[in-house]
């Protein structure tokens, strides 16, 4: 069982660090004017870090806090509180989502929403790690 949890807490790890770092990247790949090799390397950029390492470490995160939950314990205020803010973060991940296709698009002028999803991420993050912290034994 504790390779279960090392595996959920490094998915979440690269899950909630990437959440953060995936906005700024795009405001800093669209608020430029850039020559179109570099436009199309930042674009193949943004996808390939929301579609091969993101998207994974959610699903992993999500699966492995599922098998936690199913071997260990019983459903709780507590469980549900903590599921319910993951849910929170996995509209944080959507956001990620469409904010690369807006970039892929083309569009410009994204900071203001990419600020908005990075302080949303970050007060979700800051609610999971609260709740896991006060976890009652």
């Amino acid at each position: 069982m504790p390779w279960l949890k090392l595996l959920h807490i490094s998915a979440v790890i690269v899950w909630c660090g990437t959440l953060l770092y995936l906005p700024t990247l795009i405001a800093s790949a669209t608020g430029s004017r850039q020559a179109p090799v570099f436009e199309h390397a930042h674009q193949r950029l943004l996808r390939s870090l929301f579609m091969l390492v993101v998207t994974p470490a959610a699903l992993i995160a999500i699966a492995s806090g599922t098998a936690i939950f199913v071997f260990m314990g019983p459903l709780t205020l507590w469980l549900i509180a903590k599921l319910a803010v993951v849910g929170l973060l996995v509209l944080a991940h959507a956001s990620c989502g469409l904010l690369v296709l807006k970039a892929e698009r083309g569009e410009t002028r994204l900071a203001g929403l990419c600020t908005a999803v990075t302080v949303f991420s970050m007060a979700a993050i800051a609610l999971v790690a609260w709740l896991v912290l006060r976890k009652p034994f």
